[in-house]
């Protein structure tokens, strides 16, 4: 363990494995660590759940339709995002494309849509809305895209280093990246601890803040140009967290957690997740 790094939280995985994981702080980075990492080939084991609802498209329960609902409103504040970006509609790579929806909408708007999805499931189901996903971008020539997405996806990744690293090829000069990630600096993460949902170890092998962020991206050479909130995080998150700490979800507690965070949030500006809008020199 690199002396920079204190333990910080013992989490357990509450959706697959029930397995403890230890999360330690990088101090010069601001930011979390799940240890043990799983090995890349162990990783595929923890995503064998039929709750994990963004490689479904399953609208069984009330929890998975309120989920479904906000998630499109959230898409088109995403194509307004990417859309504010650039008045030319470019090349648009989504990375962790889930079932391909984003695509879809921002293909509906004229950009020219590439997709990455490394869940064969998900891939499948994108598969019948005549979406063809790539399982990862080694293919991909330098610098192919103008904007590339990454909606709740790089605390994901296997190898952080090598993904900002292959982000910053693959984006055009003056491109933007937008990244999505949760937040454990935020309110929420605080009131909850060990139960925060958006720890999720081990699937979430790191945890950002907007130190963390910053410091990665400019050791590549690319710039933060701004954080954008997002406030139905803070609900959902602290429903499922209530799941994990209650055994049930208590919908008007969740809500008032969430709505804590987002009010403490509008003075720190630590949401329970944030969009961060990083462009290529």
């Amino acid at each position: 363990m690199d002396a920079s790094q204190k333990h910080f939280l013992s989490v357990k995985d509450f959706s697959v494995s029930g397995e403890i994981f230890e999360l330690y702080k990088d101090e010069n980075l601001d930011m979390l660590i799940t240890t043990p990492k799983p090995k890349p080939a162990d990783l595929g084991r923890y995503y064998e759940s039929d709750d994990y609802i963004s490689h479904t498209d399953a609208k069984r329960s009330l929890f998975e339709k309120m989920y479904h609902f906000i998630k499109n409103i959230a898409l088109n504040k995403k194509v307004s995002l990417i859309n504010s970006l650039s008045e030319r509609k470019g090349n648009l790579l989504d990375i962790g494309a889930g079932t391909g929806d984003f695509l879809i909408r921002a293909k509906q708007n004229n950009w020219t849509t590439t997709g990455v999805e490394p869940s064969e499931k998900a891939r499948s189901i994108a598969a019948k809305k005549d979406i063809v996903l790539f399982e990862n971008t080694m293919a991909f020539e330098n610098n192919s895209f103008d904007v590339i997405t990454m909606w709740h996806v790089l605390e994901h990744v296997s190898d952080l280093d090598f993904q900002i690293a292959e982000l910053e090829r693959l984006l055009k000069p003056n491109g933007h990246i937008i990244i999505a990630v949760p937040n454990f600096n935020s309110y929420d993460a605080k009131h909850y601890g060990a139960f925060w949902a958006a720890y999720d170890v081990p699937r979430h092998l790191w945890h950002f803040s907007k130190t963390a962020i910053k410091k990665l991206f400019e050791k590549e050479n690319m710039h933060l140009e701004k954080i954008l909130p997002m406030q139905f995080d803070a609900f959902y998150v602290s429903l499922l967290s209530e799941k994990y700490k209650t055994g049930k979800m208590n919908f008007l507690k969740a809500f008032f957690i969430g709505l804590r965070s987002n009010l403490k949030a509008k003075r720190n500006f630590e949401y329970s997740s944030h969009i961060y809008v990083i462009k290529n020199a």
